[in-house]
């Protein structure tokens, strides 16, 4: 039986009953969870009602999570939950797929210009097309790496201090939680031989998908070069948010010569240095009437102290002194 603390630092200790296999028929096998509030480095909205756990199991899969919280705290509390390798697969598929063959200039017309073009429909059918040109996954389901981690979106902030008191109360009653216990049947593939083979089955996809997965991606290609010359010819001459010219030639799409670049980037600089000389020269002549007002005003308070300096001395020579 887990005889370790109840709390390691900020983190709850949720220890998991490992039901016994073939393999290893021992039932006193227990994996141990670490729990606490999530608390990223940016903050999101759902901080509050979601944990971050760490040192999750290898084959763990949202169902198992799921089930786990149902046996703590009851059915409908949790909500989803993010592994740390599908967080750095959105990362990593927050561009589209066709980005990779895109033309560089062709992505950075398309990045510059995405908000103006942006619309939900528009968004809608283009993840439909994206998601048509990926390659169909090869694996099941994915196994996590050891000591991974995991945030837990849960229904409320009410829940997750309902999660914490129950792990707290796991330690007292020492009833843990079994790991994979209540699984819906045939939610989870299985692991295994059968794994193995439907990953050997899956890396050979049918001719008539996988031509369906090119052709979706030839099409999106095709496209979005078409959208990157629009773009580019719409832009020809007009200045960007740095005040920066794209400079082409005649009714070509394409950049013009670097001499005609640096001769248009010349002339938008002495552009704005004409600019911030006649700001400057407005300056010195606000200074130079600051200081005629300064002069001005010391002549006058200089005159004032002369006039009051006479007229003390003048009282003075009239003062007869008392025999």
């Amino acid at each position: 039986m887990p005889s370790g603390p109840a709390t390691l630092g900020d983190f709850s200790v949720l220890p998991v009953s490992i039901p016994p296999l073939p393999s290893f028929p021992n039932k006193d096998v227990f994996h141990y969870l670490y729990v606490r509030r999530n608390t990223p480095k940016i903050p999101t909205p759902n901080d509050t009602r979601s944990l971050f756990l760490t040192n999750v199991p290898a084959d763990s899969t949202e169902v198992h999570l799921r089930a786990l919280f149902a046996s703590l705290v009851g059915a409908g509390r949790f909500e989803s939950a993010v592994f740390e390798g599908e967080r750095k697969d959105a990362r990593s598929q927050s561009q589209s797929p066709i980005d990779a063959a895109t033309p560089a200039s062709a992505a950075r017309l398309l990045q510059a210009h995405s908000k103006k073009r942006k619309r939900e429909d528009e968004e809608a059918e283009r993840a439909r097309e994206e998601a048509a040109a990926r390659l169909p996954s090869t694996w099941t389901r994915p196994l996590r790496r050891s000591g991974s981690t995991a945030v837990v979106l849960l229904a409320d902030k009410k829940s997750v201090e309902q999660v914490l008191k129950a792990i707290a109360k796991v330690h007292k009653t020492r009833k843990y939680p079994t790991w994979g216990g209540n699984l819906p049947e045939g939610r989870v593939p299985p692991l295994g031989s059968v794994w193995l083979k439907a990953h050997n089955r899956l890396s050979y996809p049918d001719k008539q998908a996988l031509q369906a997965s090119v052709d979706a991606f030839s099409l999106l290609y095709a496209r979005r070069e078409q959208e990157a010359a629009e773009i580019a010819k719409r832009l020809r001459n007009e200045p960007d948010e740095d005040g920066f010219v794209t400079v082409t030639r005649g009714g070509r799409a394409a950049p013009a010569s670097r001499n005609e670049a640096e001769e248009a980037k010349r002339r938008m600089l002495e552009k704005e240095e004409k600019k911030k000389q006649e700001l400057i020269n407005f300056y010195r002549f606000q200074l130079r009437e600051r200081k005629k007002a300064e002069q001005a005003e010391l002549v006058k308070r200089f005159d004032e102290d002369r006039r009051k300096l006479e007229a003390m001395r003048e009282k003075k020579g009239k003062f007869v002194p008392e025999a």
